[in-house]
């Protein structure tokens, strides 16, 4: 993006970047948890962005001022990258009092297949959301996209050093289809809050702010 200023770089362009042909990885969630950490790290939002603006469905565009010499840009993009990587390291400073939240993979339960991508972007969401309240979240550790069976809160607590977990099952509900998440407190695997949200296989924006707005104030310290 600070190679092309003022031009959006579509989502592809990005993957191209960041990971080649050759690099198997959800690209989709990976993007999206990559660019609110670096929301974060700069200390704005999506909804009021200085540094990086969002076209939905298009991809991102860097709309600060740039106003040096040609031959002194590839000087400022690293220094560039560097103060993002040290405004990183003060926003976790910043956040240390706070705990770490878990997003598991969220559970397809409906039988059909072809939802798996909406259970996967409602998680998504969550975690992209939680991340740009402020919140410390992980959500691409591999002992959280494991079978359900194989997901024990208390195991992922200790392997992470979490201290909350969100589980989430979409289920079939008439009409459409329901979110059931859960929020767990790691050790005691306390249900602090168990939430439902009916949803449509076209809300997985909705779903995953209604998931957040009532799990975000329960993450205290």
């Amino acid at each position: 993006m600070l190679a092309s200023p003022g031009r959006i770089v579509s989502r592809d362009e990005l993957k191209m970047a960041l990971w080649g042909d050759d690099t198997n990885v959800d690209f989709e969630r990976s993007l999206n948890v990559c660019i609110a950490q670096l929301r974060t790290a700069l200390g704005e939002s999506a909804e009021n962005p200085v540094f990086i603006k969002t076209h939905p469905k298009k991809g991102y565009e860097f709309i600060a001022p740039i106003s040096m010499p040609i031959a002194r840009r590839r000087w400022w993009w690293w220094a560039m990258a560097a103060g993002v990587l040290v405004a990183g390291g003060v926003a976790v400073a910043r956040r240390a009092g706070k705990p770490v939240v878990a997003v598991a993979r969220f559970d397809n339960e409906t039988g059909d297949a072809s939802l798996d991508r909406l259970a996967d972007a409602v998680a998504d969401g969550v975690v992209a959301d939680l991340t740009e309240a402020g919140h410390q979240v992980i959500g691409n550790a591999a002992i959280l996209r494991g079978p359900r069976n194989e997901r024990d809160p208390a195991r992922i607590g200790e392997a992470l050093g979490v201290r909350y977990v969100i589980l989430c099952q979409l289920q079939n509900a008439s009409p459409g289809y329901r979110l059931l998440a859960h929020l767990i407190r790691i050790p005691e695997q306390t249900h602090l809050k168990v939430v439902r949200v009916p949803i449509t296989s076209t809300e997985a924006a909705s779903g995953a702010k209604r998931i957040s707005a009532e799990f975000g104030p329960r993450l205290t310290a």
